[in-house]
């Protein structure tokens, strides 16, 4: 067994915080992500790949205080023996005080998380170690063997995939914070192709969770992807009008990652974000209330600490319809006069940036089918194409697929349209939000029902 193999996670990043204090560094802080993958695909009756990986990164950060702020650099390597580690410290320190000073830049002045030992997220399950590659391409056999067998209009597929992710994350600095956790990650996809009167169609479905038992049943994500397929056969566009536009919870998620994009402490004190100015002002309904919550117990995106070292929390982002926090890792919070909020997110090769860890659009009590009914004439989002997002301006275009709404009740498939608005307006209209939350990322909202947009369709 190699050296690198032989030392613990821990002793590694201590390693390599020694290492940059004894090259002169002023601070410093390390991170070492270690994880396996797996991967596979079948189409058809085939196997069409399996994938098998495993990552050792250490990343190291140096800061050199001066007069006017302190200089920085970040390297990382795969290479984990104590002579590699050693010169990449030294190398660190060399780069960083080449670097300009920045006002902004250090290791949080906040208390550090102390309870994580004790926490319990639910992030993995130890028994999933032990399933296997064939265990797991089963799961994607029996997805796609469900999809193509829930009706004869299923003709291909672009296959059912599997993944099961695990990961140990180890975060120190030199203020004295070590940490470690494990996560892990699973998924289940399948995505069947549907052809009629010479129309085809494609959509998915998919499961994610952090314990295999959490899963949804493979044979039902084939068949939940099949029946989204086939009820998109015939689709045309529709004359372009003003109507009410429902998002399905899929399509909702996607406006709550460009809101994470303009709620982000890095847009805001860049003045490239059109909520920049607004906190405390109503930028929403009245009844959109937005949580971020790092201890989600079993959530996507849950950890005890975050990329700093700082414990993670539950933060209220919009309450009932006004902007209460922006998110802030140390950095931005120092450029907008705030506080971290504890959501730092990095990679083993990156600085701290700021990211979403559960963030979600609280659910109401409606279900999608009763804010159909309750919608006389309108459009149902099943799929969007394209970035057409301006976080500036917070106007919005992009292309849309869906179901038809007339009289409360889905008509015909819709396809070639784009819906337009701004992301501000659309907000401040929504006038429906259902019970229907779903969680397929570390960014979830249920159906919403914005009261008027455009859609742009035949002439």
């Amino acid at each position: 067994m190699s050296e690198a193999m032989r030392r613990a996670p821990l002793e590694i990043v201590e390693h390599a915080l020694a290492c940059a204090r004894k090259a002169g560094a002023g601070a410093a802080d390390a991170l070492l992500i270690q994880g396996d993958t797996l991967e596979a695909r079948v189409r058809g009756e085939e196997i069409d790949f399996v994938k098998q990986a495993r990552e050792r990164v250490l990343g190291l950060r140096a800061l050199m205080p001066g007069d006017a702020g302190a200089r920085s650099a970040l390297t990382s390597t795969s290479d984990l023996t104590d002579a590699a580690v050693a010169r990449m410290a030294e190398e660190t320190v060399t780069l960083a005080r080449a670097t300009a000073e920045d006002p902004a830049a250090g290791l949080p002045e906040e208390p550090f998380a102390s309870d994580w030992q004790g926490l319990d997220l639910g992030l993995s399950a130890a028994e999933d170690r032990s399933v296997s590659a064939e265990a797991r391409i089963e799961d994607a056999r029996r997805a796609e063997a469900a999809a193509r067998q829930a009706d004869p209009r299923i003709v291909n597929s672009e296959g059912s995939q599997v993944s099961s992710d695990f990961a140990q994350v180890v975060y120190g600095n030199s203020a004295g914070f070590l940490g470690a956790y494990e996560t892990a990650s699973h998924a289940i996809f399948s995505e069947p192709i549907a052809r009629q009167d010479g129309s085809m169609q494609r959509d998915y479905w998919m499961s994610v969770a952090h314990r295999l038992a959490a899963l949804e049943d493979p044979a039902s994500v084939g068949r939940r992807a099949a029946a989204r397929a086939l009820r998109r056969l015939g689709a045309s566009p529709v004359p372009t009008c003003e109507v009410p536009v429902i998002f399905d919870p899929i399509t909702a998620a996607s406006l709550l990652r460009h809101l994470v994009a303009c709620v982000s402490g890095y847009a805001v004190y860049r003045q490239s974000s059109f909520l920049a100015g607004k906190l405390g002002e109503r930028v929403a309904s009245a009844c959109v209330s937005v949580i971020d919550d790092g201890r989600l117990p079993g959530g996507l995106g849950s950890r005890p600490f975050d990329g700093e070292g700082l414990p993670t929390r539950r933060n209220i982002v919009i309450e009932r319809g006004r902007l209460a926090t922006y998110l802030l890792d140390s950095y931005a919070a120092r450029k907008v006069g705030g506080r971290s909020t504890g959501n730092a997110v990095r990679s083993a090769g990156s600085p701290p940036s700021v990211g979403a860890t559960n963030l979600w659009l609280e659910p109401g009590e409606r279900s999608l089918e009763e804010i159909v009914a309750d919608t006389p004439r309108g459009l149902l989002v099943t799929e969007l194409i394209g970035m057409g997002f301006n976080p500036v301006t917070g106007d919005y275009s992009r292309g849309a697929a869906g179901l038809w709404i007339e009289a409360g009740a889905l008509t015909r498939p819709v396809e070639e349209i784009t819906i337009a608005g701004n992301l501000g307006d659309m907000l401040a209209d929504i006038d429906a939000i259902g019970s229907d939350l779903l969680w397929l990322s570390r960014v979830a909202a249920p159906s919403l029902r914005v009261a008027r947009m455009t859609v742009a369709g035949a002439a």
